[in-house]
């Protein structure tokens, strides 16, 4: 039985879960037709190109990047931190690049990630119970009855930033600022700097030494675009509907809808029940989609899921991207991976070592320890490994920036110092020497499987 004719309203007739409270319906209205006459954020094109790419990745041949911030701000928005986001990003890519001898498709978490799914509706700090913080797209982080009040007008801010985002990461994904030999150059001080940088000086300078090679033979950023640009793709949760619909577009070439938001969409752990809102508005759209699977997904709903959102089983559509904690990957992963693969869909295997990883410290920050991330992504690149299966990529929450959020690494940052530049509105990132580490050790494991 064929499933019933999609709309992009289509979802409104279906339970829905994660939607503020806007106690103003006519401004909620107004800032969403105001959405719909705007132009789109990304293309047609663009969106299925990055389609094309994930396919390749579906079939053993390439790797995603995935990562960006946790939660997008207002305030914190400024030409420097996406600078050093994309910088980090390329830093990533050209080690995974290098180590697994295959394409990496960069996906950030940029330009759209603004809106927070959260386990309570509401919070209360000493006597005064507020809705929660549900991202700066919906509300203010200060604690206050007017902050806390969901204010459709963020809507249309967020959508000016998104656009102000992917016009700065579009200059320097063409201009220059992607240049191989550049961000190698970043890579080497890194290496130098690192406090454990001898365990990553030799596949610095294997890098090194193919850079040199291909100068040599007369292949350089002059006469070799892929040498001096890139591509970089955007990413987010699709959690607020009314958002996503409203920058909906039909294609005129194909008839194809496009939720033209973002390149990519995924959907969260939260939100992920086949018969609920959030998969009626995705399974319409063209958009490769995520799915977060955490400890508590059924094997029998994945699969029903992926006949919802992916029903001509077109590879690179969907990425399912592991969430499951340190201690239970290796336990939990496995019976997913079999169900997929025995069910024929061709799908992304991605991992998420961040959420399944949150701790409260002593002093009550919220923290993450790189021992316990790097323990996990071991663990499903260990699943894949026994199962036959690829893995197929890694989605971090990380920043550019030098915070102290997550606790570990090679500079040993402790409890004691997350006070120093703990800045994150939500969750706690990895900062860039961080990110950086693991793509150094990812780095290992992929040439391993290579080997292999």
């Amino acid at each position: 039985m064929s499933a019933p004719k999609w709309q992009p309203s289509s979802w409104r007739a279906f339970p829905v879960q994660q939607q503020p409270d806007y106690q103003d319906p006519a401004s909620l209205a107004a800032a969403e037709k105001t959405l719909a006459d705007l132009p789109p954020l990304v293309f047609a094109g663009e969106i299925d190109a990055l389609t094309q790419q994930l396919g390749n990745v579906a079939q053993g041949h390439g790797f995603l990047l995935q990562g960006g911030d946790c939660a997008e701000s207002f305030s914190e928005f400024n030409a420097n931190k996406i600078r050093d986001t994309f910088k980090l990003l390329m830093q990533m890519a050209i080690v995974l690049t290098f180590a697994g001898s295959c394409p990496v498709i960069k996906v950030g978490r940029m330009a759209g990630q603004y809106a927070k799914p959260r386990s309570s509706a509401e919070e209360t700090q000493g006597d005064l119970t507020l809705p929660s913080y549900r991202g700066d797209i919906v509300n203010d982080i200060n604690f206050t009855s007017d902050a806390r009040k969901a204010d459709p007008a963020r809507l249309l801010a967020a959508y000016h930033q998104a656009t102000a985002t992917l016009n700065l990461l579009r200059a320097f994904a063409q201009g220059g600022f992607a240049d191989l030999q550049q961000v190698h150059t970043w890579n080497q001080g890194f290496v130098a700097a690192s406090p454990q940088g001898e365990k990553y000086q030799q596949l610095a300078d294997q890098i090194d030494q193919a850079l040199r090679f291909m100068a040599a033979c007369g292949i350089n950023p002059n006469n070799t675009p892929q040498l001096h640009e890139t591509s970089l793709y955007t990413s987010h949760e699709a959690l607020l509907l009314g958002y996503e619909q409203a920058l909906t577009r039909q294609d005129s070439l194909s008839g194809h809808w496009y939720d033209c938001s973002a390149h990519m969409l995924w959907i969260g752990d939260r939100t992920r029940h086949p018969d609920h809102a959030h998969v009626e508005f995705l399974r319409g759209v063209k958009n490769p989609l995520g799915i977060k699977l955490g400890p508590t997904s059924d094997p029998a709903e994945l699969n029903r899921l992926l006949e919802k959102l992916n029903p001509d089983n077109i590879p690179g559509r969907i990425t399912l991207i592991s969430r499951m904690g340190s201690q239970q990957v290796t336990e939990k992963l496995p019976a997913l991976v079999r169900a997929v693969t025995n069910s024929g869909h061709a799908v992304v295997w991605s991992c998420d070592p961040m959420h399944g990883n949150t701790i409260k410290a002593h002093n009550g920050y919220k923290t993450r320890s790189v021992d316990a991330i790097l323990q996990e992504m071991k663990g499903f690149f260990a699943v894949h490994q026994a199962e036959g299966t690829h893995a197929g990529g890694v989605h971090f929450e990380m920043t550019g920036q030098n915070v102290t959020e997550c606790i570990g690494g090679a500079y040993q940052i402790t409890e004691h110092n997350l006070a120093d530049r703990y800045h994150t509105h939500c969750d706690p990132r990895l900062n860039g020497e961080q990110a950086l580490e693991l793509a150094f050790l990812i780095a290992d494991t992929l040439k391993a499987a290579r080997r292999s």
